[in-house]
């Protein structure tokens, strides 16, 4: 039977790699876990901030609403109480046809540069 490789996905993440994943400063991070209670981070004992993939899942809901929707913050805590599995599914649906589209101009500026080659 052959060896199979499979993916490994992380367990955890520091605050410095969410940070770097959505951009944002870890100050921003440390702040929204003060504002959304859904937001708590496991502790090492160290005291570093250790982020599961269902922890990331949230802050992408809270950065969705609050920096893309520009919802307030007292609107997005309201916004994740009254609709929290409802928004995870639409955020996902927005996020792939966002990568679908990026895909498509790619893929149209690579269409558009082969015509030109040809014409020329």
């Amino acid at each position: 039977m052959p060896y199979k490789d499979r993916e490994i996905e992380k367990q955890y993440f520091t605050i410095g790699e969410v940070a770097a994943q959505f951009n944002v400063a870890p100050s921003l991070i440390r702040f929204w876990e003060t504002e959304f209670e859904e937001l708590r981070p496991r502790k090492s004992k160290k005291g570093n901030r250790l982020y599961t993939p269902q922890d990331v899942d949230i802050f992408r809901t809270i950065y969705h609403l609050v920096k893309e929707r520009g919802y307030t913050i007292p609107g997005a805590r309201d916004m994740l109480k009254q609709k929290g599995p409802q928004l995870k599914e639409k955020i996902d649906v927005i996020q792939s046809l966002e990568k679908i589209r990026k895909f498509m101009v790619t893929m149209k500026k690579e269409l558009d540069t082969i015509g030109k080659a040809q014409q020329g």
